[in-house]
């Protein structure tokens, strides 16, 4: 029985080497790229078929999306400063969605599952609520840091409590996308290899969760690219409210 682990390992399909820097395509570059292509695809198959009034599956899924997505926004951000943010939510939303279901697919990759992919998606957002609060409020912004309602007294014990607090969401941010995952993958691996090797008047009962788990795999993917894209709006609406 293979380590449960092995679904998560990088594979090197074409090694690429300039100069000191490692640029290999490996199995994590193709599942990306497979991401992008189904939710680019299936953008340009509607457009170039024509949007219709009377719209077909495609774009009856794609129109019911968008609409989740950007109701989603204008919750958080509201609707006048949301409007710009829409197109930058739903492509976060619909390639995290893609790749972590990319990884319920047998002999596949769930990039999703490493902690250095989270971790970059959740720094790229951080930095930019930064920049998005500092461009619109200028040094205003560090007033973030000090909640309205404090007692001067305590201003310097809240300061750098506030600055934890900042800091701690690119990390729970990350973390929680990528422990989920990882966690769910690993229970699979670990049923569907007891059911391999599990005497046959028995080998039914792991592969019955199997497919119970795998069912439930498929609920986590669309929960946890919700959550992730969710988050990302309300840290978003509070650097623009300075909440």
């Amino acid at each position: 029985m293979e380590s449960p682990l092995h679904h998560f390992e990088v594979h090197t399909i074409i090694p690429i080497h300039i100069g000191g820097l490692d640029l290999s395509i490996n199995n994590a570059v193709v599942a990306m790229w497979v991401g992008l292509a189904i939710i680019a695809g299936s953008f340009m198959l509607v457009v170039n078929r024509g949007v219709s009034p009377i719209p077909g599956k495609l774009q009856s899924v794609l129109e019911i999306s968008l609409e989740f997505i950007r109701s989603m926004v204008y919750e958080f951000i509201g609707e006048d400063e949301g409007k710009k943010y829409v197109p930058f939510i739903a492509s976060l939303f619909l390639f995290i969605l893609a790749c972590n279901l990319i990884g319920l697919v047998p002999g596949s990759y769930t990039i999703t599952s490493q902690i250095v992919v989270t971790g970059a998606f959740a720094t790229g957002i951080f930095i930019m609520t930064l920049v998005i609060g500092f461009c619109k409020h200028g040094m205003h912004f560090l007033g973030i840091l000090v909640p309205p309602g404090v007692p001067k007294i305590m201003i310097p014990l809240m300061i750098p409590i506030e600055i934890i607090s900042m800091l701690a969401r690119p990390i729970s941010l990350a973390v929680r996308l990528f422990a989920n995952m990882t966690a769910g993958h690993t229970v699979l691996a670990v049923l569907f290899g007891l059911a391999l090797t599990s005497p046959a008047w028995v080998s039914w009962m792991p592969f019955g969760f199997t497919i119970i788990i795998n069912g439930l795999e498929i609920a986590i993917a669309f929960i946890q690219a919700y959550i992730f894209t969710t988050l990302t709006c309300v840290y978003i609406g509070d650097v623009i409210k300075l909440h």
